[in-house]
C-alpha cells in the first residue's frame, strides 16, 4: 500500500476544485528537528513546536522521510538526552512496500537449496511481521508524528531514546509446486537491504519451517490456468459439443477448492473442483455468464500438476435459453433505456475535506488511527483513538480487520453442497480487491491508498487506488426543539468512511468502517454482485432456491463474517486492563417492585473466562457487550468502556454434522472472546484449504479457558445474512447491507456530538492519556 505519495483525488466534482486542492507548502522539520526544539522549550513536541500548516497543506504534503546522518556527524544531544533521526522511514505499521516485497522474494529464492527448489517456489503471500506493541508504542511515542512520549511506561531515570527502531520483517507464505510442501519464511528488511549493491537486492534470512498436511490459498493465476486445463480436455468438450457449445471462447471455468468432506479431500493433493457457465455471444465483453450454469458435469483437476484427474458427464441438463434480462450492461444493450428523469446529484466540498493525511496517518475530527492492508484481509485499520479534550488521546482499538467470510449454500444437489468458500482463507479478500480507478463508488474529496502484493511467480503487483478514504454527508446528527420558545438547535451528521471493494468470482463485497462524530465506528459489508445459479431440466422446481428465469434457479445460502477486533479502551501498549460485561434487558417480576407491570432493567454480568463468553445474539433482550476499563472512571464513578451493539444476524442453518462446520466451528457463536495472542489471527486457522482438522483455530484456542476479567482483550463478532433470493436479485443483485456498531458506553462525560468547554470534574479526571511535555530532557511526572 502507498504510504508516502499522497493521492487524493477529487471525484465526480467539478474541476475548478482540484487546482485549489493541491497547494504545496514548505518542507515540514524532520521528526528528529522536532523532538528537538521540544527538549529545549520544554513543550509538547505534538503541539507548538510544530510550523502551524493550512489543512490542505498538511493533507496533500506528509512528513517528509527523515535521511539518515552522514556518518561523519554525531547525534544532536541535549541535557544528556540523545536525540537521534530516525533510521527507517517507514512507520513499524505501514504495509510492505512493492520495493521491500521485491527483497524478501528475492532473499527466499536465494535461501532455496537448490535450483529446482528455486524454481518451484510459488509465492502465495508476502505480508508485514507486525511488531510488538511495546515497538509500536515507540514508534508513536518518538519516531512518527504525532509523537506521544506518554504512551511509553513510566521510568525513575528519564526517557530511554534509541537511536533506531528494530528493523521491519517480512513474512511468506511459499508453496513448493514439485514437492506439494507449504513452508513459512521470516526475513528481516532494512534500507540497507533494499538497496541496490552490486545489482543484488538482498534481505536477511531469519527462519523457515515446513508446515506439514496444509494446502495455502489459491492463487488467480492457478485459476486461469486451471481453466485453461478444462477447456482443452478432450472430454469435456465432448461433454459441452452435447449441450450444443462447440466454442471453447464461450465457456468460463471457475475453479473452487473442494473444502473437505471426506478422505479423498485431504491436502496431500491440491485439489479444484470448477463450476462451469457458458456465455451466449463472443462479441460481448461483459456478457453475463453466469446466468447460464452447465450442470451434470463433475470436473476435478490436481492443480499441483494442473490436470484433469476426475471427469463423468454425469446428467445432459439443457442450458438456460438466452435471457434478455440476463445482462448488467446498459440498458440499450438489452433492448431497453437506463432511466433519464434523474438529474444530476453533485456532492462538492468547496474548501476542500476536513481530514489529514500523513503517510497512512489519518486524522479527522477527533479521530486519529492508522490505515494498513494485507491480501488475505484487506483494509486493517490501527491504533484507533479519540483526541478527549483535558483527557488527551485516548486508545479504543489496537486492530481491526474482517479476517474471515464463509458462505454455504443450503442446497444438497451437486454441485451446490460442495459451496461453502472461505473467502478470505482460501482466496484472499484482499488479492481480490478492485481499482477504484475503474469504477469510484464515492463522491466528494478522495484519499486514495495502493496495495502492492506478490503473485504466484514471486512478481509485485499493485492495485492503484485500492482504499479509499472520504467524508460522507449522514442526515441529522442531533436535533431538539423548544415547543415553549419555539427555538431549535440541529447538527448536521459527517463521517469518515474507510472502504475497499473485492470480487470473488460472482459476489462482489465492500468492506467499510465509518467513523461518527459523535464518536461511533461502525462496521458495515455491502453485497452486490450476481447470484451463483443452477440450471434446472424442463419442468423441475427445487425446493431449495427460488426460480428466476426459465431454467434457471438461485439456491438459498448465507454469508458470514468474522470481525476481529483488538481492543485497548482506555490503555496504553502493554496494559491488559479490560474485561467484557454481557448486558441483556429483563422484564422485572410481577410484585410490590413491579405493581404496574410495566417495569424492566439493565442487568449485567462479566465474562470472566473464554468458555463463559461463547455468546449469541439475543434481540429479545436487546443483548449486547462492553468492554470496560478497569482502572479508569468517568465523572460519575463508572468505569470506562465501549458497547458492541449488534445487528441483524443469523446463526448456521446447518446440522451439527454439517461437513463445513468442521472447518467453520467459530461460525456456531456470534460472539467469542480472547486473551491477545500474536499467533491467534484467524479463526479457522491459518489454512482452511482442503483442512481436515476439526475445530482448528478459534474453538481450540477457548478450551484453555483463559480467564478475561482483566485482560488485553481480542473480541470476534460473527454476523451473518440469511438470502433467499428474489425475482428482483436478477440480473444483478441490488445491494444488502449487514453490520454493527461499536458504540461508547460511558467513555465520555457527555456526547461528543456537543462541543462543550471542559468541566471542573473534567479536570480533574486528566490522567496519564494525556501526552506529557517534555521538560528539562525527561518527560514531566515520570
Amino acid at each position: 500500500m502507498a504510504s508516502t505519495q499522497e493521492k487524493t483525488t477529487p471525484c465526480c466534482i467539478p474541476k475548478t476544485n482540484k487546482d485549489d486542492f493541491h497547494n504545496n507548502s514548505k518542507t515540514p522539520p524532520s521528526s528528529a528537528e522536532v523532538l528537538r526544539l521540544a527538549v529545549v522549550s520544554g513543550s509538547d513536541p505534538s503541539e507548538s513546536t510544530v510550523p502551524k500548516r493550512s489543512p490542505m497543506a498538511t493533507l496533500i504534503r506528509p512528513v517528509e522521510p527523515i535521511s539518515d546522518p552522514p556518518a561523519t556527524k554525531t547525534a544532536a544531544t541535549t541535557k544528556g538526552v540523545s536525540i537521534m533521526p530516525r533510521a527507517q522511514t517507514s512507520h513499524p505499521l505501514d504495509p510492505l512496500s512493492a520495493a521491500e516485497i521485491s527483497v524478501a522474494v528475492a532473499t527466499v529464492r536465494a535461501a532455496g537449496a537448490t535450483p529446482e527448489v528455486r524454481d518451484s517456489m510459488r509465492f502465495i503471500e508476502v505480508v508485514l511481521v507486525e511488531p510488538e506493541k511495546k515497538v509500536i508504542a515507540l514508534a508513536d511515542a518518538y519516531f512518527f508524528p504525532p509523537f506521544q512520549p506518554s504512551l511509553l511506561p513510566r521510568t525513575k531515570g528519564g526517557p530511554v531514546i534509541p537511536s533506531k527502531l528494530p528493523p521491519r520483517q517480512a513474512r511468506l507464505v511459499v508453496y513448493n509446486k514439485t514437492s506439494n510442501e507449504t513452508s513459512v519464511w521470516i526475513v528481516e528488511l532494512s534500507e540497507v537491504h533494499a538497496a541496490t549493491r552490486g545489482g543484488h537486492h538482498r534481505g536477511k534470512f531469519i527462519s523457515s519451517k515446513v508446515v506439514p498436511n496444509v494446502q495455502p490459498p489459491m492463487d488467480a493465476m492457478e485459476y486461469a490456468e486451471c481453466e485453461a486445463v478444462v477447456k482443452d480436455f478432450p472430454p469435456f468438450q465432448e461433454a459441452m459439443k452435447k449441450r450444443g457449445i462447440e466454442d471453447m471462447d464461450l465457456v468460463m471455468v471457475d475453479p473452487w477448492c473442494v473444502g473437505y468432506h471426506s478422505d479423498a479431500d485431504a491436502p496431500s493433493r491440491r485439489l479444484a473442483k470448477p463450476l462451469i457457465f457458458c456465455r451466449t455471444e463472443s462479441d460481448c465483453p461483459i456478457e453475463n455468464g453466469y446466468a447460464r450454469p452447465v450442470e451434470g458435469i463433475h470436473v476435478l483437476v490436481d492443480m499441483q500438476n494442473m490436470v484433469v484427474i476426475e471427469f463423468e458427464d454425469r446428467k445432459l441438463v439443457p442450458l438456460p435459453p438466452a435471457d434478455p434480462l440476463r445482462n448488467y450492461t446498459p440498458g440499450e444493450t438489452r433492448g431497453g433505456v437506463d432511466r433519464s428523469d434523474v438529474k444530476p446529484l453533485q456532492i462538492i466540498q468547496p474548501e476542500g475535506p476536513s481530514f489529514r493525511v500523513s503517510g497512512n496517518f489519518v486524522e479527522w475530527q477527533k479521530w486519529n488511527f492508522r490505515v494498513g492492508f494485507t491480501p488475505r484481509e484487506g483494509l486493517v485499520i490501527y491504533s484507533v483513538a479519540y483526541v478527549d479534550g483535558s483527557r488527551g488521546r485516548r486508545p479504543i482499538a489496537h486492530r481491526l480487520s474482517f479476517v474471515e467470510m464463509v458462505v454455504p449454500y443450503g442446497d444438497p444437489n451437486d454441485p451446490h453442497y460442495r459451496k461453502n468458500a472461505f473467502d478470505a482463507g482460501e482466496d484472499g479478500l484482499g488479492k481480490n480487491a478492485h481499482s477504484l480507478k475503474k469504477g469510484c463508488d464515492c463522491l466528494g474529496f478522495i484519499k486514495y491508498f495502493d496495495a502492492h502484493f506478490t503473485n504466484f511467480t514471486g512478481g509485485v503487483e499493485t492495485i492503484e487506488n485500492c482504499v479509499c478514504l472520504h467524508e460522507e454527508d449522514h442526515g441529522i446528527l442531533w436535533k431538539h426543539q423548544d415547543w415553549r420558545t419555539g427555538l431549535a438547535e440541529v447538527r448536521r451528521s459527517r463521517r469518515l468512511t474507510v472502504s475497499f471493494i473485492c470480487t470473488v468470482a460472482n459476489y462482489e463485497y465492500g468492506f467499510f468502517w465509518h467513523f461518527y462524530q459523535d464518536g461511533k465506528i461502525e462496521a458495515e459489508v455491502k453485497l452486490t454482485g450476481i447470484l451463483s445459479l443452477g440450471a434446472l431440466q424442463p419442468g423441475e422446481i427445487r425446493k431449495y432456491g427460488t426460480t428466476i428465469a426459465p431454467g434457471l434457479y438461485a439456491p438459498v445460502h448465507q454469508h458470514f463474517f468474522v470481525a476481529r477486533m483488538d481492543m485497548a479502551v482506555d490503555c496504553k501498549p502493554g496494559e491488559a486492563f479490560n474485561q467484557v460485561v454481557e448486558v441483556n434487558l429483563k422484564v422485572e417480576e410481577p410484585g410490590k417492585n413491579n405493581v404496574h407491570n410495566n417495569a424492566f432493567y439493565a442487568e449485567e454480568e462479566i465474562l470472566r473466562s473464554e468458555l463463559q463468553a461463547m455468546r449469541d445474539c439475543d434481540p429479545l433482550s436487546a443483548r449486547h457487550w462492553i468492554v470496560r476499563n478497569t482502572r479508569n472512571v468517568n465523572r460519575t464513578g463508572q468505569l470506562t468502556g465501549f458497547k458492541l451493539v449488534p445487528g441483524s444476524n443469523c446463526l448456521p442453518l446447518a446440522g451439527s454434522e454439517a461437513k463445513f462446520l468442521r472447518r467453520a466451528a467459530f461460525l456456531k457463536h456470534n460472539l467469542w472472546v480472547t486473551p491477545y495472542s500474536r499467533e491467534e489471527m484467524y479463526p479457522g486457522g491459518e489454512f482452511p484449504n482442503q483442512n481436515p482438522r476439526v475445530g482448528e483455530g478459534l474453538a481450540t484456542w477457548v478450551k484453555q479457558n483463559r480467564p478475561l476479567e482483566e485482560a488485553d482483550i481480542v473480541l470476534w463478532y460473527v454476523f451473518g445474512i440469511t438470502h433467499v433470493p428474489r425475482l428482483e436479485d436478477w440480473p444483478v443483485m441490488p445491494v444488502e447491507h449487514i453490520g454493527f456498531m461499536l458504540m461508547p458506553h460511558g467513555f465520555f462525560n457527555c456526547s461528543p456530538a456537543v462541543d462543550v468547554p471542559p468541566s471542573a470534574a473534567d479536570l480533574e479526571l486528566k490522567d496519564d492519556i494525556a501526552t506529557k511535555p517534555v521538560q528539562n530532557g525527561i518527560i514531566a511526572k515520570l
